[in-house]
């Protein structure tokens, strides 16, 4: 399925640093992908990571209680995940990293509601093969009210920062640097990037055009100061705010004007958008034109931002949350979907193409995960959700 999203006139919003459009395409529909549909498991899950965990040479898939060993994804226990309100699984992803530097891959891992930032460690080969379940450790009591975690290197020393996303608007925005307690076990840090607000959603990206890397959260964006990143704090603007935007949200320069645009969603309602930077005022606020993307579907909870069809420029990939609140979003209980939009800059619009069409009862979750999972050299898509854990096997274009 091949749809062509609109872009239309321009028109001002009264009060805002933006502008909204919208118009109709007239550009021609690129090819479809065809995509091999494999489901996995059927759970309340919502996360899921691409890594070889048993170090076989094989992608395989992690997605909360299992993971699935590649290349045919064979089921294998992982951990317990409470459940809560008997509709979700105590945990929003999974993130996979050697914590202990013992050269296999574990997992990090926390709930929305649980102040335990935790890391599941990997038992190695032989325990592997007989499916002993990984030891639950704590890295830190943390505050909870957590939406969404990133692994993100902020500071540049080949090891990732833990970012905690927050829906608290009013909470501070908060990241866990990796290091060893006095016994040589690992713990993290904390950092305090902001004190201003944090709130649903977030990106990283230069927006300011200053060559350093900035966030954006529900609260704004902050600007990164030209030292140390972890050593003092970054500076909010509260012109570049969302309205309970995707975790994550994409940064990145759409119409080759050397100026970063965003692409975001409404991770609880109806529609999804891209902000066209413009030329930032005298006193260097930024300025935002608003264009809608899609508004067919709703909660596009998770955004991605890869090539899929291998022509060397990015696709959008995204998906309905499946039953987020409990199904009591706007356009909770419609179809589950998962598509992938093509870019064409020359023609300023976004086409949708079907990675799972209504009625394939595919959605997402909390993740959306791009790999090659057959090792075919096409990139792949795993996700997870409550319509199930699945992967998705690129088989190239249409005929």
């Amino acid at each position: 399925m091949t749809r062509l999203l609109p872009n239309l006139a321009t028109v001002a919003i009264a009060a805002l640093p933006f502008v909204f459009s919208a118009a109709f395409s007239l550009a021609g529909e690129p090819p479809s992908l065809k995509f091999a549909k494999q489901f996995l498991m059927l759970s309340p899950n919502e996360g899921c990571a691409i890594a070889d965990v048993d170090k076989d040479g094989d992608a395989d898939v992690i997605a909360g209680t299992h993971w699935f060993a590649g290349p045919d994804f064979v089921p294998r226990p992982l951990r317990d995940i409470a459940e809560v309100h008997d509709v979700y699984y105590s945990s929003n992803g999974d993130y996979p990293y050697d914590v202990d530097g013992d050269g296999w891959i574990d997992v990090i891992s926390i709930g929305w509601f649980d102040p335990e930032l935790c890391w599941y460690r990997n038992p190695g080969k032989d325990d592997l093969d007989r499916g002993k379940k990984w030891e639950r450790r704590v890295l830190k009591e943390t505050r909870g009210q957590n939406e969404a975690l990133a692994l993100h290197d902020l500071d540049g020393d080949g090891v990732p920062e833990i970012f905690v996303n927050s829906w608290d608007k009013k909470g501070p925005v908060v990241a866990w640097k990796l290091a060893k307690d006095q016994d040589g076990n690992p713990t993290v840090e904390q950092i305090v990037l902001g004190e201003e607000g944090n709130g649903h959603g977030f990106a990283f990206g230069d927006i300011n055009g200053d060559g350093r890397e900035d966030l954006l959260c529900e609260a704004g964006w902050y600007e990164r100061p030209e030292s140390d990143p972890l050593a003092k704090p970054w500076k909010l603007h509260k012109e570049g705010a969302l309205p309970h935007p995707s975790c994550p949200c994409i940064i990145t320069d759409l119409n080759g004007d050397d100026r970063n645009d965003i692409i975001w969603g409404k991770a609880h309602d109806f529609g999804l958008y891209w902000w066209e930077q413009g030329e930032p005022k005298d006193d260097g606020t930024t300025t935002w034109t608003e264009h809608l993307i899609d508004d067919s579907w709703s909660q596009p909870h998770c955004l991605v931002w890869a090539d899929l069809t291998g022509d060397g420029k990015p696709e959008l990939i995204t998906g309905k949350r499946v039953r987020a609140h409990c199904g009591n979003d706007p356009g909770g209980k419609d179809p589950a979907v998962l598509f992938y939009y093509t870019w064409n800059r020359e023609a300023g619009e976004f086409c949708q193409h079907a990675i799972g069409a209504p009625g394939d009862g595919i959605g997402s979750g909390m993740q959306i995960r791009v790999g090659d999972l057959n090792a075919d050299g096409r990139p792949d898509v795993a996700v997870g959700g409550k319509t199930g854990t699945w992967v998705m096997i690129n088989e190239g274009t249409k005929e």
